[in-house]
C-alpha cells in the first residue's frame, strides 16, 4: 500500500522536464517531505543499461520499432519494481523524468502502434502504478531543438529523429492530457525556469 505520492513529468524534447523534476524534488526536501528523483529509461543498473542501447546505439546495430518499445518497457518494470514502490511504500514522494505516457507519445503516436497495444503493454510492464499527477512540459518542437543546440550537446538516437515524428509526439500528448483532465496539468515549458518551478509546485500543493 503505498504512502507517498507518485508525480511524473512528460513532454516534447527540449522542455526542461529533468531541470523542473529536480527542482521539483529539491522543493519537496526543503519543505520536509522525503522525496526521490529517478528517470526513464534507467533509474536501475538494468535500466541504465538499457538506457545506453536506446540513446547512445552501444549495441552497434539498428534497432527494430518493437525493440525499443519493449525496451523502455523492460527499463520501466525494473524500475517500478526495485525503486518506485518501495520508495512509495515508505511515505516517499517519487518524481519520475518520463513514464508510460512518454510510450504511448512516442511509440503509439510517434512510431504509429497501435495505442490499445501500447496501452496493453504499458499496464503489464508497471503493474497498476499509475502516477497521482503528470506534468506535461508543453513546447513548441523548434523551440525546444533550439535550446537542445544552445546547450551544445550532441542529439542523441531518438532526438534525431525527423521533426515530424517529434511533432507526432507532442500532438501525441496534448491528446493524452484532453483525454485524462485529472491526472494531467499541462504547463508553458518556455517560460522561465524559476516562474515555472513556482507554477508546478502551486499545482502540487492544489493537488
Amino acid at each position: 500500500m503505498k504512502t507517498g505520492r507518485f508525480i511524473t513529468f512528460e513532454g516534447p524534447e527540449g522542455g526542461g522536464k529533468t531541470t523542473q523534476a529536480r527542482m521539483l524534488e529539491m522543493h519537496l526536501t526543503d519543505a520536509g517531505t522525503p522525496a526521490l528523483y529517478t528517470r526513464e529509461p534507467g533509474g536501475t543498473a538494468i535500466g541504465e543499461a538499457i538506457r545506453d542501447i536506446l540513446q547512445h546505439d552501444v549495441a552497434g546495430e539498428a534497432i527494430h520499432a518493437e525493440t525499443e518499445m519493449l525496451l523502455f518497457e523492460a527499463s520501466r518494470a525494473q524500475l517500478v519494481r526495485d525503486v518506485i514502490v518501495p520508495a512509495l511504500e515508505c511515505g516517499t514522494w517519487v518524481i519520475c523524468d518520463r513514464y508510460i505516457d512518454s510510450t504511448t507519445a512516442y511509440q503509439g503516436y510517434g512510431r504509429g502502434f497501435s495505442l490499445d497495444q501500447v496501452c496493453a503493454i504499458n499496464a503489464f510492464a508497471i503493474g497498476g502504478l499509475e502516477p497521482d499527477m503528470t506534468i506535461l512540459m508543453d513546447i513548441d518542437i523548434e523551440e525546444g531543438f533550439a535550446r537542445i543546440e544552445a546547450n551544445g550537446v550532441g542529439l542523441d538516437r531518438i532526438e534525431s529523429e525527423a521533426r515530424e515524428f517529434h511533432q507526432r509526439v507532442r500532438d501525441g500528448y496534448l491528446k493524452l492530457a484532453t483525454k485524462s483532465p485529472e491526472r494531467f496539468r499541462v504547463v508553458n515549458a518556455a517560460l522561465d525556469s524559476d516562474v515555472l518551478a513556482e507554477e508546478i509546485w502551486g499545482l502540487i500543493n492544489d493537488g
